[in-house]
């Protein structure tokens, strides 16, 4: 097809204007990471690094060698895994089980998952019922309260919804009860949206912050943000501070807003490797429910 001139200079201006969006969008990505790999004593001669004269990996090195940050990191791993499989489980059962025509009680289950969309209990009403439940200061009071979303199983259904009785029936023909039917030909055959809503819970989980700070005492516990936070707030700190900022000069010590780089690299770079091998599922995911047949 011949493309016209009017065209494809329309092509190359919106190319130019979305390149340049993305750029503007990975800046301040990249100046962290220079940061983090820029040598301590070049970082506090200079106010401003765009590429480092010499490199380093003593931040690195340093936050590896940290116990507080080595443990949350542990913790925030945990909840990633742990948190989206129990997650996934809980809402794409409970989002089959709301799809199903003849399930009893299915109008009064989804008015009640609805409610809470609408009205949000707050703050302390949570933490009374996470402190009834015995969770306070358990890894289990960062995973239970948000295990699922109404939003999340509103999408499910509309996903299982879509899918043919036939197989159902076929399977119970088979001999497969209920939960079978489920965890052999349902849950299967829904791995898009299983791997999109997946990779949703894992940033979930992998990002806790406000639910650390409210159910953690133990410094063992702490997920990874909630640390970073600690750190943020001393590095601000010795910033701040004249006296700590020469020290920091005189004694070639690690100046903390390369190990706050360094932080939130290594935080980052987990989530950033899985993303593309969920790429492709989370496309056909996030179309759950959005195309009737």
């Amino acid at each position: 097809m011949h493309k016209s001139l009017g065209y494809k200079v329309t092509n190359g201006f919106i190319y130019t204007a979305l390149g340049l969006i993305g750029l503007i969008t990975l800046l301040p990505f990249l100046y962290v990471i220079v940061v983090s790999f820029t040598d301590p004593s070049e970082y506090l001669r200079k106010s401003l690094i765009i590429i480092p004269e010499k490199w380093s990996l003593s931040s690195y090195k340093y936050i590896l060698s940290t116990p507080m940050f080595m443990r949350s990191l542990g913790v925030s791993g945990f909840l990633a895994v742990v948190g989206s499989a129990i997650g996934i489980i809980v809402t794409s059962a409970l989002a089959y089980a709301l799809s199903r025509r003849r399930f009893f009680g299915k109008k009064f289950f989804l008015v009640a998952i609805l409610m809470t969309m609408l009205f949000n209990p707050g703050m302390i009403p949570n933490f009374l019922l996470v402190e009834s439940l015995g969770l306070i200061d358990t890894v289990w009071s960062l995973i239970l309260p948000a295990i699922t979303s109404a939003w999340y199983v509103f999408l499910m259904r509309n996903f299982y919804q879509e899918l043919p009785e036939e197989l159902e029936e076929a399977a119970k023909i088979d001999g497969c009860n209920d939960i079978g039917v489920f965890f052999r030909i349902m849950f299967p055959i829904s791995m898009p949206a299983v791997a999109a809503f997946g990779l949703f819970f894992a940033v979930g989980f992998w990002n806790t912050y406000f639910n650390g700070v409210l159910y953690i005492n133990s410094d063992e516990l702490r997920p990874m943000q909630v640390v970073l936070q600690m750190m943020l707030i001393q590095a601000s700190t010795n910033i701040a501070d004249p006296s700590v900022a020469a020290m920091l000069q005189s004694e070639q010590m690690l100046p903390p807003e390369t190990i706050k780089m360094a932080a939130v690299v290594v935080a980052s770079l987990p989530i950033i490797m899985v993303y593309p091998f969920l790429q492709k599922y989370f496309v056909k995911g996030m179309l759950v429910g959005s195309v009737k047949g």
